[in-house]
């Protein structure tokens, strides 16, 4: 069974730093294409962050050279660091993992992935 828990999400104000987690059981991450999405009431699930395997990330162009994804293979966890928040940043943040590795078009896409956790608030302040 597939399950995926995220943490680290939390209160900050503009300009801080957070680092998401996600800790995947009943997959190897490894083999695995993972990605952040975030969303907000009223809105669609938006890709922030994919990683398909070494050398292959994608970034939103609203967070890209200030959001990090990585991943700890050894931890079957996957990270998301976000430097230089702005209140634009507040969301619920997910993370979602797919078999396989997909192709940079596919990553920030929602229907791309059948594994989602259960969310991690960010509130960013001005």
């Amino acid at each position: 069974q597939v399950q995926l828990v995220e943490s680290g999400g939390g209160s900050v104000q503009a300009g801080g730093s957070l680092r998401l987690s996600c800790e995947a059981s009943g997959v190897r991450i490894s083999t695995y294409s993972m990605a952040w999405f975030r969303q907000t009431p009223g809105k669609e699930r938006e890709g922030v962050a994919g990683f398909a395997g070494i050398g292959r990330w994608t970034y939103a162009d609203s967070v890209n050279h200030r959001f990090t994804i990585s991943r700890d293979v050894a931890k079957n966890t996957l990270y998301l660091q976000m430097n230089s928040l702005i209140p634009e940043d507040t969301a619920m943040y997910y993370c979602a993992a797919e078999p396989g590795s997909l192709s940079q078009d596919l990553r920030l896409r929602s229907d791309s992935y059948n594994y989602w956790g259960q969310g991690t608030q960010v509130t960013v302040s001005s």
